[in-house]
């Protein structure tokens, strides 16, 4: 499981889709949230949007695996199609906030990788998240006050990139999941195979 956290901005989204783009066995888990579609967004493929009664009936029920309050609006990650796609031998991506991400690794600390995307400075962060227009501008204020408390959780994180060139910044993220999906412990099949070598005459 990739857990990718960043304040908003920072560009966590664009590589979290170009990731599971580029990589079959990778899949997005959507999350729930309470929050009302920005431009642009659908439902079912940026997040399932629900009412708080609906989310308060997924706590009832113990189907989230983590959620979390974030700028206002409460976010979540369903259980079961989680589970199922871990159980398919897929990996799991989660585009989510520090407090989701802590929360995923406290339930699964061996089979998880958290990975934090900085902004390469809050000037910059500002600009993007004035230009993508997609949210007013006391939502955008909020979240740029909010951009240091998560910024100051980075030491809970495995890698660190620094988004300042999106193609460098995707490459050290390709990178990321390559080599942690290559550990040792991670490739069951791995014992055979070697055992395959073993026997064969030379």
């Amino acid at each position: 499981m990739l857990a990718v956290s960043s304040p908003s901005g920072a560009g966590k989204t664009s590589l979290c889709r170009r990731l599971t783009s580029d990589h079959e066995h990778l899949i997005l888990s959507i999350s729930v949230t309470t929050r009302g579609p920005r431009p642009g967004e659908e439902h079912g493929r940026e997040y399932h949007f629900i009412t708080d009664a609906e989310f308060d009936r997924l706590l009832e029920q113990d189907a989230l695996l983590e959620w979390a309050e974030v700028h206002g609006a409460r976010y979540g990650s369903p259980r079961l199609p989680i589970e199922q796609a871990l159980a398919d031998g897929e990996d799991i991506l989660f585009d989510i906030d520090w407090q989701g991400a802590g929360k995923i690794a406290a339930r699964a600390p061996l089979d998880t990788v958290r990975v934090f995307v900085m902004p390469p400075s809050m000037s910059e962060l500002s600009r993007r998240l004035y230009a993508r227009a997609q949210d007013n501008p006391d939502v955008i204020e909020r979240r740029l006050r909010n951009a240091k408390g998560e910024i100051a959780q980075w030491g809970q994180y495995d890698y660190i990139i620094v988004n300042d060139d999106f193609d460098r910044s995707y490459a050290e993220f390709a990178h990321i999941y390559h080599a942690e999906r290559s550990r040792r412990q991670r490739n069951l099949w791995l014992s055979g195979y070697v055992d395959g070598l073993m026997n064969e005459p030379v």
